[in-house]
């Protein structure tokens, strides 16, 4: 999605210390929530992914440590203001893992919050960050696009929530399928997407966007919309961690591949 963002804004893609950066740190994040989330789930180690978390546990711990070291090399390299830029989202990233609060309380073990922590720290990382770094950070069609990446992974977040209510019943946080259900948590992701469409219309309009930003993004919701609509349907994991996380890979290749027809 960084790779997306630069695209969009300069028309190319050049390899940089700012995506390994933000690769390394992805990996390391969820590595390391891997590692202690499954002492949090410990009743649900049976289920299919909790059981190859545990089975592969060490080499998991070897990808955060590999990912720390790859992070720290890259975070040297960047400028000085995407370093402070990274300070907020990087406390959140941490705290949504590490169980840091009375209690042991991750940031994610509180009520609501947990959806929309990603949706801001994912839209930051990947629109703001990007454009910062080419000096377009403060336009707005930048902010405009900030604001439709965060509806989107808003969106593409709800069903894991909606997966994932068991286990976050067990663990006492309520999300918002919880609290309105599974029906209309689908249509609030449907409404999340028809935002984020709304605001592509408008950098479309203002020329921000072209035809193939226009119409590979719009595959995209499509394909996201319908994988929304089933996911209190089908339960396998590939599902979620190959389909669902899999529109943020297609948005891109979409875009990309749009650019050599228009």
């Amino acid at each position: 999605m960084c790779a997306q963002t630069q695209f969009i804004l300069t028309g190319k893609l050049t390899l940089n210390w700012l995506m390994g950066l933000i690769f390394f740190a992805t990996l390391f994040v969820y590595a390391l929530h891997r590692i202690i989330g499954i002492s949090k789930v410990s009743e649900f180690r049976e289920m299919e992914r909790y059981a190859v978390i545990e089975k592969f546990k060490h080499h998991i711990s070897f990808y955060a440590l590999v990912a720390g070291i790859g992070g720290a090399i890259c975070f040297w390299k960047v400028s000085l203001s995407i370093q402070l830029s990274l300070i907020i989202p990087g406390i959140i990233s941490l705290g949504y893992v590490i169980p840091f609060l009375k209690g042991k309380k991750r940031l994610r073990d509180f009520n609501h919050i947990k959806i929309f922590l990603i949706a801001i720290v994912w839209s930051w990382v990947t629109v703001f960050l990007p454009a910062l770094e080419i000096g377009q950070a403060t336009t707005l069609s930048v902010w405009l696009m900030i604001l439709e990446r965060a509806l989107f992974i808003f969106a593409i977040t709800l069903p894991f929530d909606i997966r994932d209510l068991k286990v976050d019943s067990h663990s006492e946080v309520q999300t918002i399928p919880a609290v309105i259900g599974i029906e209309k948590t689908k249509k609030l992701g449907t409404a999340s997407l028809s935002l984020a469409f709304l605001l592509v219309l408008i950098n479309w309009f203002s020329a921000d966007y072209n035809v193939s930003i226009l119409l590979g993004i719009s595959i995209s919701f499509l394909s996201t919309w319908f994988f929304i609509r089933q996911s209190d349907k089908i339960k396998h994991d590939y599902f979620f961690t190959g389909l669902i996380d899999g529109t943020m890979i297609l948005q891109f290749i979409l875009i990309w591949s749009f650019s050599f027809l228009f």
